[in-house]
């Protein structure tokens, strides 16, 4: 059953800029998102990156939560062996996905300077209304 669902998009040029700044890179992806990251072209990375900054986005959206909810780096977007990407967490939003017995569906695309990602949740029943 369909928890949530999120979609973001990510200006790639805007994500070149903000890679040059080294704290925001740190802050922003996890460690084994950094080091995918790395492996990259400089193109390639900048595609990846802001595909990888919108699956967060989208992620926080479907589980109905803003920023700041979860931090960033808690919430990997990495890649399968097939290149298929799948959602990593760790912290608190590994725990809110333990904790709703959820688990993560992300697709990704860029393309015409822009990246985009769909995160789709899902679980057993239906999220609580709210009041």
């Amino acid at each position: 059953m369909i928890w949530g669902m999120g979609q973001d998009l990510c200006r790639i040029e805007r994500m070149r800029s903000s890679l040059e700044r080294e704290h925001f890179f740190r802050r922003v992806f996890g460690s084994e998102e950094q080091a995918y990251l790395e492996g990259l072209s400089e193109a390639r990375r900048g595609e990846s990156a802001a595909a990888n900054f919108a699956a967060k986005e989208a992620f926080l959206k479907a589980a109905g939560r803003g920023l700041g909810s979860f931090d960033l780096a808690q919430i990997q977007c990495l890649r399968r062996e097939s290149g298929a990407p799948r959602l990593v967490l760790s912290g608190k939003a590994a725990e809110y996905m333990e904790q709703n017995h959820l688990r993560a569906l992300v697709s990704l695309s860029h393309e015409g300077g822009l990246a985009a990602a769909v995160v789709i949740l899902e679980g057993k029943d239906f999220p609580p209304e709210d009041d």
